[in-house]
């Protein structure tokens, strides 16, 4: 447990998730040794800690594991390895004092500590993401209880043992959706249903086969909640399908009788805090733009995992931010380099990270689809190519992309595209 913070830190990691954990790690095993991790939550772990089904840990430790096992991997290493943490600590505001060397200013706000001011060398952002609401949707109808996001829901039952209901609706079917349907029905609650308003599931192949199949839960793809109806406690839902342009089919609507509604309708980067830094924000994955070594426009703040883009797996999360923390620590031990090509989504691409990538050095770079897609071509430029049996939306896409590919590249920006 940390005594006292100090007034400075080479490295501050906002956040203590699997991404924070396994950055701040990272960076350690490179010869960092002043580093402090910041979590607003009671412990370290983030939503891992009530996400007990297995399927965890595959990649990273070539074993299956529950949320909770894979946290406490990472906290151990972190207690074992000395690395400074405090818990239920906030960053209230933040800024960067530019200069030939940077230094990065916080302003923290802890139940132990009181509010102390302290400045890092370098800072990696991995605040993770929250879920998007009722509100972001503009679902019309009354205000009921027993309309929440999935994930809500998933911490009523795993942490504190409460059912949020008896007759479920589950409208959006993204991953914490696919799962809650099997945990509530394992549990005795009725899930009438999944609705999605896309033509494709947002979930993982694996969810849709293990927590609607297995359990013979209806998926209905174009459908969507168009009205909520109860006065205290929700009654029933309208719901009804869109044509080709998600426009609702009105005539076709059906009224659904039931108790819960449970949202799981995508994942926002929290980049609060990238805004405070100064840090550019990408228009599509919604968290700040990086360069091949996962830094932000700002100079000496990276991002990984779930703040920079929303993952499909842990243990991708926990792959990016080790490179994360491996290139904070080259930063601040004076070996910063820089990118000189620019990578530019194409054809097929919804979005490609990092934002640039650098002559000389194998990359790895991350994307994502438009659609689903069967025995495509992935293409970066001229230089190199991929065949991909089956691309979704929901899965990301990996590319290893050897440097010496890339040297015979001679333009400033580089198209990803796919190719049916």
């Amino acid at each position: 447990m940390l005594n006292q913070l100090k007034n400075t830190y080479d490295l501050v990691v906002i956040g203590g998730g699997p991404a924070g954990m396994a950055a701040a790690i990272s960076a350690q095993e490179a010869g960092i040794e002043s580093i402090l991790i910041v979590e607003r939550d009671d412990d370290l772990g983030g939503i891992l800690l009530q996400c007990i089904h297995a399927g965890f840990g595959l990649h990273v430790f070539r074993e299956e594991l529950t949320g909770p096992e894979y946290a406490h991997r990472y906290l151990m290493r972190v207690i074992d390895e000395g690395i400074d943490y405090v818990t239920r600590c906030f960053v209230t505001d933040a800024f960067t004092e530019s200069g030939s060397t940077p230094i990065h200013h916080l302003q923290l706000r802890s139940e132990r500590f009181g509010l102390a001011e302290i400045t890092a060398k370098a800072v990696i952002l991995a605040m993770g993401c929250r879920e998007r609401t009722r509100q972001a949707i503009h679902i019309p109808g009354s205000r009921p209880s027993g309309v929440m996001t999935a994930g809500l829901a998933q911490k009523m039952v795993n942490i504190h043992h409460k059912m949020p209901g008896k007759r479920v609706v589950i409208l959006g079917s993204g991953d914490i959706g696919l799962i809650m349907a099997r945990r509530l029905a394992l549990e005795g609650a009725e899930v009438l249903s999944v609705y999605e308003l896309m033509p494709y599931s947002n979930g993982l192949t694996r969810n849709i086969v293990q927590c609607l199949e297995d359990y013979d839960i209806p998926l209905h793809l174009q459908t969507t909640v168009t009205r909520i109806y109860g006065s205290k406690r929700l009654e029933s839902v309208d719901v009804a399908p869109v044509d080709e342009n998600g426009a609702i089919i009105s005539e076709k609507t059906q009224n659904i009788a039931c108790d819960t509604l449970l949202l799981s309708i995508g994942l926002i980067p929290e980049i609060e805090i990238a805004r405070m830094f100064g840090c550019e924000i990408h228009p599509t994955t919604q968290g700040p733009s990086v360069n091949s070594s996962l830094e932000t426009t700002t100079a000496g703040v990276f991002a990984c995992g779930n703040v920079l883009h929303v993952h499909d797996l842990a243990d991708n999360v926990s792959l990016e931010s080790e490179r994360a923390g491996k290139n904070a620590a080259a930063y601040l031990q004076g070996k910063r380099k820089f990118d000189d090509i620019k990578l530019v989504p194409g054809n097929g691409v919804r979005y490609c990270v990092p934002h640039s990538l650098r002559r000389g050095q194998d990359q790895i770079v991350s994307l994502r689809v438009t659609k689903p897609m069967q025995n495509i071509s992935l293409r970066l430029g001229n230089v190199y190519e991929r065949k991909i049996g089956l691309a979704i939306p929901s899965e990301m896409i990996h590319l290893k992309v050897p440097a010496s590919k890339l040297e015979a590249h001679s333009e400033e920006s580089i198209v990803l595209e796919s190719f049916e």
